[in-house]
């Protein structure tokens, strides 16, 4: 059957629908601006967001698989919650959630504790899913690259315990594993969670140390007061935004993401390959 896509123009979406296609699956996407919906013309498009009941409805008509990918917004609980009860409604029960690393535990980070609010209707409402558990994308370097090639500083506040970046193309291999093998099943299956991580476990320092080497100049580590990185992050979004990155960084500092054992043999056996390293994206970054 039809599988539906959501937030698939984004960083990790527009891989997903991209695995899907490549594995012969039927793929519709939800986006409020299809004119960026530069997909295959076999992937159908119905326009609209996760606010747009009707949208929303006409999206789920007639399918059973749902990739649910909500951005960090004011309104995020809003949209999962209202996309999962529309879901709900129109007999869509397969669902694979992208939620992210120890939703459960950082409280007091607004998007982690909006994602563990999802993960528990899930649950609660018996959905059969797969709940996705990213740690920190490798991809979102873009947003500090700036600082890093012109002041020759690694601005984010990681610490010394370390944070296990993934690739947002992990991610969305991993995802369309999942979306296929659910679509699939003759029947119901139990609710899994996957920790998405990277393949090594980095410090700030580490990370300092890898854009020395690509770069062939010293980048140093900026330390692990969050205040300089907030106030570059607010220079190009929202400062409520800019301060949950904040809260966000505070928790590498105090608790890192360290993948649990096996997390990693675990995503290299599903992939069938290595994990894509921070260093290959660091080069990309710094070529271009």
């Amino acid at each position: 059957m039809t599988i539906l896509v959501t937030g698939a123009t984004g960083r990790v979406g527009r891989h997903v629908v991209e695995q899907l296609v490549q594995r012969g699956a039927d793929v519709r996407v939800l986006t409020r601006d299809p004119t960026k919906a530069a997909f295959p013309a076999s992937v159908e498009v119905v326009q609209g967001d996760l606010l747009d009941i009707t949208a929303l409805r006409i999206a789920m008509t007639g399918i059973r698989t749902l990739f649910l990918l909500n951005a960090v917004t004011g309104d995020e609980f809003t949209q999962a919650i209202i996309t999962l009860n529309v879901a709900r409604e129109a007999g869509v029960d397969r669902v694979v959630y992208l939620s992210v690393f120890e939703a459960d535990r950082a409280v007091n980070v607004p998007h982690f504790a909006v994602k563990f609010g999802a993960e528990r209707m899930l649950q609660a409402m018996d959905f059969n899913a797969t709940i996705l558990r990213p740690s920190y994308f490798i991809d979102n370097e873009v947003m500090i690259k700036d600082v890093i090639l012109q002041h020759g500083v690694y601005p984010m506040p990681i610490g010394a315990k370390g944070v296990a970046m993934v690739d947002a193309r992990d991610i969305a291999e991993v995802a369309a594993i999942e979306l296929i093998r659910r679509d699939a099943a003759p029947g119901k299956m139990p609710i899994e969670t996957i920790n998405l991580v990277g393949p090594d476990t980095l410090t700030g320092v580490d990370l300092a140390a890898i854009w020395t080497d690509v770069l062939g100049r010293l980048v140093t580590y900026g330390g692990d007061d969050p205040s300089g990185f907030e106030a570059n992050m607010a220079s190009f979004m929202p400062k409520w935004m800019a301060y949950e990155m904040r809260l966000m960084a505070e928790r590498y500092v105090s608790d890192g993401m360290i993948p649990a054992e096996g997390d990693r043999e675990r995503l290299t056996t599903l992939l069938g390959r290595p994990l894509h390293t921070y260093r290959e994206v660091a080069t990309v970054l710094a070529s271009a």
